[in-house]
């Protein structure tokens, strides 16, 4: 949560931000609700202290014979302690409510984050590569994925609902291929690998910043305060969660992990296929550092430039985007998006993420660390989406096709393919 001193000396830009986000808070009520919390602390203090000093004194009254006073401030006491129950019980209502409205604060933006209510809104800021162009008739990846064995979606649809898939043979090798080239791209570049709990506490999702706004998306264990994660980011951030930690040089880890997201609201051609899936895979980039704007702006850059790295390695065209503050999080302080070119959409597609959120999760988790001057601070936290799979194998199927039905596999890829060039039809 922000600092409620922050939220009082920027409401209108709190409230502003809350708006663009699209998140239901009234500043105005947190701030009337934590007026009263402190209203009600001075007066139980106050009452509190009045009790203590009575009971001293009626100790002392009985000692000195006078007995009346003694009775009298007895009586005191017993109404000191009937006000006192009924502002403990206010106290707490007040405390409840601002702990319930400060949890849906929203991080403020950078100055440089664009104005829009949604993804349309976003605004790119490089290309990589151009649209792949066919003379022939291409198609898309279910298509590719059926004629080739990979992808069997009718099959997952009857074991376990609608959007679901199975991946076979070469389809899940390359499903393993681009993760295993995304973790050992990490790993050369510094990168910790943990291997990470996959069903986390409440506490956890709400401290990295995806609850309250986020339940609606998350899977619950039903009878048990366990959520299946959607990210790998909700146990890399908490690894570190009410420790203080050494920042003389950042912490960088990195997770591959099942996700698991309810994917609520989506529609139309984002159903289609493997676009937006409820069970999937992500290699995730975290990184924790000082409390440095300029540090946190050069390493949003450098994990961004880690999955452009690895998009260039696969081979495929790329643009990456400023995302504007209507299609931000309410964790998020500023963030990149990376869209890779799908031929069947005729558009290009969202694979990738990259987020700096500042000190917003690092509040909620309790991280801090000693700055230069021994000073306790929290860190600022970073994130970024390395690869998520088996979304990465739209573009990656389509965008390889070859006019005889063969599927080429980029070079980077091969190792981890067993030294498989390309995907050729099998003879009848």
């Amino acid at each position: 949560m922000l600092d409620i001193q922050f939220i009082r000396q920027h409401r209108d830009m709190i409230q502003s931000v809350a708006d663009g986000k699209g998140i239901r808070l009234s500043v105005d009520e947190l701030l009337s609700w934590d007026d009263r919390k402190r209203k009600l602390l001075q007066e139980a203090e106050t009452l509190r202290h009045t009790r203590n000093a009575h009971s001293r004194d009626i100790g002392r009254f009985i000692g000195e014979g006078k007995r009346e006073d003694a009775e009298q401030l007895r009586k005191d006491v017993q109404k000191t302690n009937h006000r006192l129950s009924q502002v403990e019980t206010e106290l707490a209502e007040a405390e409840s409510q601002v702990t319930l409205l400060a949890m849906r604060v929203p991080n403020p933006v950078s100055p440089d984050t664009p104005a829009g209510r949604s993804d349309q809104d976003n605004v790119e800021v490089k290309r990589v590569g151009e649209p792949t162009a066919f003379d022939f008739t291409a198609k898309d990846h279910v298509a590719l994925g059926e004629l080739h064995g990979l992808i069997d979606i009718p099959r997952g649809v009857k074991t376990a609902g609608t959007r679901n898939y199975y991946l076979k043979g070469a389809g899940a090798l390359l499903h393993r291929a681009v993760q295993q080239l995304a973790l050992d791209l990490l790993i050369a570049n510094g990168f910790t690998l943990l291997e990470v709990p996959l069903l986390v506490r409440t506490e956890a999702m709400a401290h990295t910043g995806f609850f309250p706004t986020g339940e609606d998306q998350t899977y619950r264990i039903a009878d048990e305060n366990k959520w299946l994660v959607g990210t790998s980011e909700v146990p890399l951030v908490s690894y570190h969660a009410d420790e203080i930690i050494d920042l003389r040089e950042p912490r960088k880890y990195a997770a591959v992990s099942q996700c698991f997201r309810n994917e609520v609201g989506s529609s139309g051609r984002d159903v289609h296929g493997l676009y937006r899936v409820h069970q999937f895979a992500k290699v995730e980039q975290v990184i924790l550092c000082e409390a440095s704007m300029e540090l946190s702006e050069r390493l949003l850059h450098e994990i961004t430039g880690h999955a452009e790295e690895l998009l260039q390695q696969l081979e495929l065209p790329y643009r990456v985007m400023s995302v504007c503050i209507g299609d931000m999080s309410q964790k998020t302080y500023k963030q990149f998006d990376i869209e890779t070119w799908m031929p069947s959409r005729q558009a290009y597609g969202e694979t990738h993420s990259s987020s700096a959120l500042l000190d917003f999760q690092a509040r909620r988790s309790n991280i801090r660390y000693r700055d230069a001057g021994g000073k306790l601070a929290y860190c600022y936290t970073l994130n970024n989406t390395a690869v998520a799979s088996p979304r990465i194998l739209i573009p990656l199927l389509e965008n390889h096709q070859q006019e005889d039905g063969s599927i080429r596999i980029p070079q980077a890829l091969q190792p981890y393919m067993n030294g498989l060039e390309q995907l050729v039809l099998q003879q009848e």
